[in-house]
């Protein structure tokens, strides 16, 4: 019934049990996880997850991190990567960090831009990373078009306003580990007030674990407490919230 609409199960740290902890989730109710793509080199390792598991989709993206490694072919690449590459269900994660700033600003504005442009061109949704970058964020998707395309802001971190904006932009919502914090506060309000029918859930596995696993290894499969604690903030039942970010994720993503 749960669908992790984000995770990163081709990363290092699933290396020693990643089948055994991928078969986990299946028998723990994970219907679906969307794998995101941060690089070339994890894009094709999260399309070689979704071509070896039924229930693992993809998505194909330069994060921003690593936007100075891009060059004028980069997008070409992840082009042909999804058009070859049915399971590949979205362009991300792309977009901005400026909390960390491992590549310059001008760059990964540039380079979020050509993938939003890309996105368009292969008519995909997009995953975006948005951290310390609210303002530049949402200016360059309010000027990128994107709402005929639609995606969504992954583990958002944004207030209720921006939250606002985003949607008029037919960008979902996806709320991860953080809202479990007990500090969450801003997330926990969005979580509240955030229109159902634009609500997605997901562990950005093997990051951002909830409580009461904080400090452990994420997984997708507790996905589950973070669907808990939004049931529980909207006085709604956990199968509900399943339930509908499920469906959600399907409607996103065209599955």
């Amino acid at each position: 019934m749960l669908f992790d609409t984000h995770a990163h199960l081709d990363d290092r740290k699933f290396d020693d049990d990643r089948e055994a902890v991928i078969e986990k989730c299946k028998e723990e109710g994970v219907e679906l996880i969307l794998n995101a793509g941060s690089n070339l080199v994890t894009s094709v390792k999260s399309i070689g997850l979704a071509k070896k598991y039924d229930f693992i989709y993809a998505s194909v993206g330069v994060h921003p991190h690593d936007s100075s490694e891009m060059d004028e072919d980069s997008c070409d690449v992840l082009a042909e990567l999804a058009e070859k590459n049915e399971k590949v269900k979205a362009i991300g994660e792309i977009g901005l960090d400026y909390y960390y700033d491992n590549s310059p600003r001008d760059v990964q504005k540039k380079r979020f831009e050509q993938q939003l442009d890309l996105a368009k061109q292969l008519k995909l949704p997009v995953i975006i990373h948005n951290r310390d970058a609210h303002e530049d964020t949402l200016r360059i998707l309010k000027k990128s078009g994107i709402k005929e395309i639609g995606g969504v802001l992954h583990s958002f971190s944004g207030s209720v306003e921006m939250m606002k904006e985003c949607i008029k932009l037919n960008m979902y919502i996806s709320l991860s580990g953080p809202v479990t914090f007990k500090n969450a506060r801003k997330t926990v309000e969005v979580a509240r007030q955030v229109p159902l029918d634009m609500l997605l859930i997901e562990t950005d596995s093997p990051y951002l674990t909830p409580v009461p696993h904080r400090g452990e290894r994420n997984y997708p499969s507790y996905v589950r407490y973070v669907a808990e604690k939004i049931a529980a903030i909207r006085n709604m039942d956990f199968e509900e919230i399943a339930q509908i970010t499920l469906e959600n994720g399907k409607r996103l993503f065209k599955i």
